[in-house]
């Protein structure tokens, strides 16, 4: 899969907001998905300062998006921590679902425009077969 210019341009355009008000999102973000999805609460028991950790990655995946190499590290801590709670393929559509609607709730629809969200779910679309193929090779190994 490939990620469009247009998608890296407008993701990228966000990165400013996101590391400024990427928190707010991500506390937003939990109460969506475990409403909409409670199976998935289990995955996120033990985790500590979850919102902090999650808006940190986003900000850095929106800035770097154009040079992923410089996530390797953190996706590879990502997909090990995923494995060790048990993330499977099917979680990444609820994660998704409940990040956008929690960045239109907190920022707004003036700014996740159809365009915007649009290009998130592309973006999230594209990290999340990344993570999903290097899961698929730690629950083999």
């Amino acid at each position: 899969m490939t990620i469009s210019q247009q998608t890296i341009e407008i993701v990228k355009s966000t990165a400013p907001l996101l590391k400024e008000k990427g928190e707010d999102v991500t506390a937003r973000m939990y109460p969506i998905l475990f409403s909409k999805y409670p199976e998935t609460e289990v995955l996120f028991k033990n985790a500590n300062n979850q919102p902090a950790k999650l808006a940190t990655a986003i900000a850095a995946y929106a800035a770097n998006i154009d040079q992923l190499e410089n996530l390797g590290d953190a996706v590879e801590r990502m997909a090990q921590r995923h494995v060790n709670v048990k993330v499977k393929p099917k979680h990444y559509p609820m994660v998704a679902d409940a990040l956008l609607t929690a960045m239109t709730e907190v920022l707004g629809s003036d700014v996740v425009t159809d365009e915007v969200s649009s290009a998130w779910g592309e973006a999230f679309n594209f990290l999340a077969d990344i993570l999903k193929t290097r899961e698929k090779e730690l629950y083999a190994a």
